[in-house]
């Protein structure tokens, strides 16, 4: 007898959306809806600055164009003070508008990529 896991059943909320994302390839209304249902206006933003291409990948670091600064996005995790102050590190669905946007960003293949180091253009700002 062969027992077989359904994974999606198993998976959080925020890996739902991810997969169903991934498969897509492009933001259908029932994701975006799955998507601000869940993270409320921080996932609204983050669909924004994809929309917007604020979403930029150098040779070290994915950055995200805030609306006062930049923020570097790297293993899950964000530079900005909301992740700093405001999110419960417990709860896998409470994500910054950030990390939101580089996770769909990727998962639509709207990542403006620079072929550089990001230090090379912060010397510029």
């Amino acid at each position: 007898m062969r027992y077989t896991v359904s994974v999606v059943s198993e998976a959080t909320p925020v890996e739902r959306w991810q997969a169903q994302l991934e498969e897509e390839g492009e933001l259908t209304p029932e994701i975006v809806e799955q998507i601000s249902r869940l993270h409320g206006d921080r996932g609204i933003r983050a669909i924004d600055a994809v929309s917007e291409n604020r979403v930029k990948t150098y040779r070290d670091f994915t950055i995200v164009v805030g609306y006062e600064d930049e923020y570097i996005v790297e293993g899950g995790g964000c530079t900005c003070k909301d992740s700093e102050y405001n999110l419960d590190a417990e709860d896998p669905t409470d994500l910054c508008w950030h990390v939101l946007a580089v996770a769909i960003a990727r998962r639509v293949g709207h990542v403006d990529y620079h072929d550089m180091w990001y230090s090379e253009v912060r010397e510029f700002l």
